[in-house]
């Protein structure tokens, strides 16, 4: 089978995919008995060949609950009525999940107010406590 593709340098071996399909809650008329629709999608992140260690790290972070303590993805797709829709939303979740961790965040570099700021806004405050002042009562000096 061809890998699934995330970006132009990075690709996922079919067979490090695990699907098992379960029957969906909520409307599938006379089938939802008899059919299982629902798609659960297991991928083991942490022992994954194809991931670098950096998209590895972040993509932990983004799962988040959906990340079990072994290091395994799980994605649920019941949104369809066939197994078809359910399997192409659960895996096309999967690929975005992993796109969104290879963006590497850009480093915030800590900046200092420059002195001109510094002075407009001390002027603006005290522009705003001099009408406050005004507000008072007269004084019948």
């Amino acid at each position: 089978m061809p890998p699934i593709r995330i970006t132009h340098r990075l690709s996922i071996d079919e067979s490090e995919i695990a699907e098992s399909f379960i029957q969906a809650s909520g409307p599938g008329g006379q089938n939802v008995n008899k059919v299982a629709t629902a798609v659960e999608l297991r991928f083991d992140v942490a022992r994954s060949p194809s991931l670098p260690e950096g998209v590895r790290q972040r993509l932990m972070t983004l799962a988040g609950r959906r990340l079990t303590q072994d290091g395994v993805l799980v994605l649920f797709a019941r949104q369809h009525r066939t197994q078809e829709r359910n399997r192409a939303d659960a895996r096309e979740r999967l690929v975005e999940l992993i796109r969104e961790a290879t963006v590497v965040p850009v480093q915030r570099r800590p900046t200092r107010p420059t002195l001109a700021s510094k002075q407009r806004r001390l002027a603006a405050k005290d522009r705003r406590g001099d009408v406050k002042k005004a507000r008072g009562r007269p004084d019948l000096d």
